[in-house]
């Protein structure tokens, strides 16, 4: 028998937070036909950012990796928003977007966020396995150093 998404969390020791707020003139996520299209989240706990800086410069890559992991769970509390709070609608995460502040010598964007692709495939079996871009750039929103968004189709 599959474990059930609310099983595997449960093994996982974790509990989806409320869904973060936007912090500008966008919404969290756009529900369009079975789609659900979750604008980017940032590393942000407890309502406050819990990494700022950049990869190659301060930020370690396990903070980088944490920092992606904590993106992955504020994109599953959004999709958990947007299926009124069953995440057992969700058939497949489709697509990841990673986005990586970092110093122009920095290579690891992979890596990092594999924080945030791993996590899925954890949650939610092999409907976590997705389409992935994972990208170096000069800065983020806030200064933290990972960006995810996501596509996420839903039953």
């Amino acid at each position: 028998m599959t474990a059930t998404v609310a099983q595997r969390l449960q093994d996982l020791g974790l509990e989806i937070p409320e869904a973060v707020a936007p912090v500008a003139n966008y919404v969290p996520f756009v529900v369009t036909g079975n789609l659900v299209v979750v604008s980017g989240q940032v590393p942000i706990q407890s309502g406050q950012v819990a990494f700022k800086g950049k990869l190659g410069a301060g930020v370690s890559l396990e903070d980088g990796i944490a920092a992606a992991r904590l993106c992955a769970i504020n994109i599953i509390a959004q999709v958990k928003t947007a299926c009124n709070g069953d995440l057992e609608r969700v058939k497949r995460v489709v697509r990841l977007g990673g986005f990586v502040a970092c110093t122009a010598d920095f290579a690891d964007h992979p890596k990092v966020i594999n924080g945030a692709s791993d996590l899925m495939v954890a949650v939610f079996g092999d409907a976590g396995r997705h389409a992935r871009a994972a990208v170096g750039c000069p800065s983020l929103p806030l200064d933290v150093p990972v960006e995810v968004d996501a596509l996420v189709e839903i039953a």
